[in-house]
């Protein structure tokens, strides 16, 4: 059992992906070619940068990675820029990081989510609070604003039902290895670049799973009626999205930023799936 990568590369690794998460266009969402919803690219890059260290810290649990790399993105940004981002790629750095058994990165996570504990549960909770992202809400059940009760992974499955980053800690991020990384890979290889690949795999995601963060905010039908806008514009981006395809999926991009629609949820899963691809 040894580590896999050191945490210069995965410090590395997650910039990498989210600089370039932000280079591609990614209808709803921040990006370089239009901000949104009171953000601009500027400060997820800033956020990103301060997250990194923290993310990497190699001896340091995950819960604490999730709460040290929240805190530095919050006051870098001044908002909550990446909470879902971190929630999803501490596990991945972990993963490769620490001695953790398992010869792949698939295996070694799964191991890393079956051991997350109580502490885990009361930093990532202390994260969570300190980012308040929109539409969180209440539970009776493991309530972020309380001490915790149960560990991170038990936390998370209470959640699964309507939120998919916490499904994401009780599948092993099967979205990701079963959908997100495999169609990334061709994406990659087809895309005129890499920006463009992105692209395809931001409306993929979108077009195949409703966006929780939308469904948070504003209802389970506003989150498929997304999807299937995603799904309807599919001429322009599958096999892959090409550079004469984007004029669509740009006033796609501002009819959903006009309504103040944000599929948040899915640009996490873009990020982590760019960055589980480079690790």
């Amino acid at each position: 059992m040894t580590p896999l990568r050191t945490s210069e590369e995965i410090s590395a690794a997650f910039l990498a992906a989210c600089r370039l998460e932000l280079q591609a266009l990614k209808p709803g969402n921040v990006h370089i070619h239009a901000g949104g919803h009171g953000m601009e690219a500027e400060q997820f890059e800033l956020a990103a940068a301060a997250s990194a260290p923290h993310i990497a810290a190699q001896g340091l649990p995950v819960g604490t990675r999730i709460r040290r790399a929240v805190e530095a993105s919050f006051a870098a940004a001044g908002c909550n820029t990446n909470l879902g981002i971190l929630l999803l790629c501490v596990p991945l750095a972990y993963a490769v990081g620490e001695p953790v058994p398992g010869d792949d990165l698939k295996s070694r996570l799964a191991h890393v989510l079956a051991q997350l504990d109580r502490d885990d549960a009361a930093e990532t909770f202390a994260a969570i609070a300190h980012a308040n992202p929109g539409g969180l809400g209440r539970s009776d059940e493991a309530d972020v604003s309380g001490p915790a009760q149960v560990t991170l992974r038990e936390a998370m499955a209470i959640a699964a039902d309507r939120d998919r980053i916490a499904r994401a800690y009780v599948s092993d991020f099967a979205d990701i290895f079963s959908f997100g990384l495999p169609l990334y890979r061709s994406a990659i290889g087809a895309a005129a670049t890499p920006e463009l690949a992105v692209t395809t795999l931001h409306m993929a995601y979108l077009a195949e799973f409703p966006d929780t963060h939308i469904a948070r905010k504003y209802g389970e039908a506003t989150a498929l009626e997304i999807r299937d806008a995603a799904r309807a514009l599919s001429p322009n981006w599958q096999p892959v999205a090409r550079q004469e395809s984007l004029r669509a999926l740009i006033e796609f991009d501002s009819r959903l930023k006009v309504s103040a629609i944000n599929p948040g949820t899915t640009a996490d899963f873009v990020v982590a799936t760019i960055f589980a691809s480079r690790l």
